[in-house]
């Protein structure tokens, strides 16, 4: 793109954004002076800064009252448009977390990754999810919320008796009114503070109950009250004392290279230790360890309330602009400094090498890292001789069994990693039997039709179909090519475009009558069967899922008493045909009433059904 001039920049704090020619925001970013920023992205040297100001086509800016509001700007325009030249956490907020529901009336603990919802409360991250689930296991003997599904707690309501977890003590079954709403909303209060830290408070409550049923002669209430603090302590092993005093505080350590950092954050409520995360960053942006600190913090306490205290290994630049912002969040002074001294710097050293190790042993695990990356897509430029680098590929393939339940697929590879929030799945319309070359070319007809009716559209109110790829590969040889060239050219689009046959791996590409042989070692082959491979799986998966769809609905139709909302319900408890076939007609009647359960019992059994 044309280096703005500097004039027409102005020298005041603010947020700004590159966008590449079809509008897409790929890069967004703050700083005290926009004007020295922006110039200075033309001025790097950097292969990183190189690249997003080739794939840029035009910047513009929004000045701000001062940095900190610069830099809640910054993260807003980040989360909305998820830039792919910023930094990335590679598994995207996918650590697991405890959920519990508030909001519902008889509220539930859950283990959760991805997008938060309202009317839940949060604890959390955690290293592995099966480490929060063991602990809440453990701590469900001595506060029996439920962790049922509404499906299955509606179930039983209707049933009037309850499940099995009742029997073993591991819920007090609400859902048939045997707890009242105020000893059940101690319970979740109990579960939140232990999760929360505040264990000390847990175990005098308890200890005092205890000592008070004893006095008044009421053993056996006291039993349980004494079962139910035995839960609480050995679940409290599991959480480990990092600090003599009772505070509260989060510690960020990291280890970094030119592309990569490995992070990891332990959060400590109470002195003990409640919360971890490991993660690995791409350093899409050019960074240095005190930025990936910065970044880290954005990403933490964008939606978190910060603790009076996070320990860094390194500060981040405009310490003083993160200290107000964090101060801001939390309503209250919230400091951040380098531990020197003492048992906090200890815990910094042995986080720093754990964040080491992870790094290392992440490293081992990739078979390509971003520099490998980077050079594949160049000699995929080079070996297919396309206009620019295919920042941006996608994949279709077609699934289908003797012409019934065909359907689609596409996926997405950007800078060679794969971006799932961008696969799409197409149940094909308007072809009967077996014709795979028709369905591809309903599929790419019906994605790029999308492509320019979103197109007109403002740049803001567009959806995933807005973005044309660098380069479409479809699955197949020269027939499943010719259609796809027939739908570009129908719609007027200029798209590279190949298709990669499985026999003997060749590209064909158009208008040449031999196709392309990339030897078998080389990056760029291993690139093309990777994004090849993972279209035909998700077209499989979807083909799958369709089927045993049909199946499922050609038996039940047929039973009595089986409706869309019992179809419904039998779904969601067995999962599948094959565990429905296998259940017996007693649990097929803890779901649907006994005289349906013996009609589903005997279809299910029918031979050739």
């Amino acid at each position: 793109m044309r280096r703005p001039n500097p004039s027409e920049i102005p020298d005041d704090p603010g947020a700004y954004l590159f966008r590449d020619q079809h509008g897409q925001v790929i890069y967004a970013g703050k700083a005290k002076s926009l004007r020295k920023r922006i110039v200075g992205h033309f001025s790097t040297g950097s292969h990183l800064g190189t690249s997003m100001v080739d794939a840029a086509d035009t910047v513009e800016w929004i000045v701000t009252a001062n940095e900190v509001e610069a830099l809640m700007l910054e993260y807003s325009l980040i989360q909305r448009h998820r830039p792919r030249f910023n930094y990335r956490l590679r598994d995207d907020k996918s650590y697991p977390y405890l959920a519990i529901s508030v909001s519902e009336e008889w509220p539930r603990p859950i283990v959760m990754r991805g997008k938060r919802r309202k009317g839940t409360r949060y604890f959390g991250p955690f290293a592995h999810a099966y480490a929060v689930r063991s602990t809440l296991d453990l701590l469900l003997k001595a506060f029996p919320v439920r962790t049922c599904n509404d499906g299955k707690f509606r179930t039983h309501q209707n049933k009037g008796r309850p499940c099995l977890l009742y029997d073993i003590e591991k819920c007090s079954a609400p859902c048939v009114g045997l707890v009242s709403k105020e000893d059940y909303a101690g319970m979740v209060d109990g579960l939140s503070a232990f999760f929360a830290g505040d264990t000390d408070v847990i175990v005098a409550d308890l200890e005092g109950r205890m000592l008070e049923a004893s006095s008044a002669q009421e053993y056996e209430q006291a039993g349980r009250l004494r079962d139910r603090l035995f839960d609480v302590r050995k679940a409290m092993e599991r959480q480990e004392v990092v600090s003599d005093r009772p505070e509260d505080f989060d510690l960020v350590a990291l280890e970094d290279s030119e592309f990569e950092a490995a992070v990891q954050v332990l959060i400590v409520r109470r002195g003990r230790l409640v919360g971890r995360l490991g993660t690995i960053m791409d350093k899409a942006d050019e960074m240095d360890a005190g930025g990936v600190t910065a970044s880290m913090l954005q990403e933490l306490y964008g939606q978190e309330t910060p603790p009076p205290l996070v320990l860094v290994q390194v500060e981040p630049p405009d310490l003083d602009v993160w200290r107000e912002w964090l101060t801001g969040l939390r309503g209250a002074a919230v400091e951040v400094k380098v531990p020197q001294r003492g048992s906090k710097r200890r815990l910094m050293e042995t986080a720093t090498m754990n964040a080491r190790r992870d790094f290392a042993r992440h490293r081992l695990r990739r078979q390509s890292d971003p520099n490998a990356r980077a050079r594949a897509l160049r000699s995929l430029q080079d070996k297919l001789d396309l206009p620019i680098s295919p920042l941006r590929i996608e994949a279709f393939d077609i699934s289908t069994l003797q012409g019934r339940d065909t359907v689609g697929s596409m996926v997405v590879l950007e800078d060679g990693l794969p971006r799932r929030s961008d696969y799409r799945r197409f149940k094909v319309r308007t072809i009967q039997g077996q014709d795979d070359f028709a369905a591809m070319e309903e599929v790419l007809r019906r994605r790029f039709k999308a492509y320019l009716k979103e197109r007109e559209l403002p740049v803001d109110e567009r959806g995933k179909f807005s973005y044309p790829p660098s380069l479409l590969l479809i699955d197949g040889g020269q027939g499943q090519l010719g259609r796809a060239v027939k739908v570009l050219d129908e719609l007027d689009l200029d798209i590279p475009v190949a298709g990669l046959a499985k026999r003997m791996e060749e590209v064909y590409l158009p208008g040449r009558s031999e196709p392309v042989r990339i030897p078998r070692d080389e990056a760029a082959l291993h690139l093309l069967q990777r994004v090849r491979d993972e279209a035909h799986r998700f077209a499989v998966e979807y083909h799958r899922n369709l089927r045993g769809k049909r199946m499922i609905d050609s038996i039940l139709d047929d039973v009595p008493g089986v409706g869309p909302t019992r179809k419904k319900l039998l779904l969601r408890h067995f999962g599948s045909l094959k565990k429905m076939r296998a259940a017996s007609e007693k649990q097929l009647s803890e779901v649907v009433p006994a005289t349906v359960a013996g009609s589903l019992f005997e279809a299910l059994r029918t031979p050739g059904r």
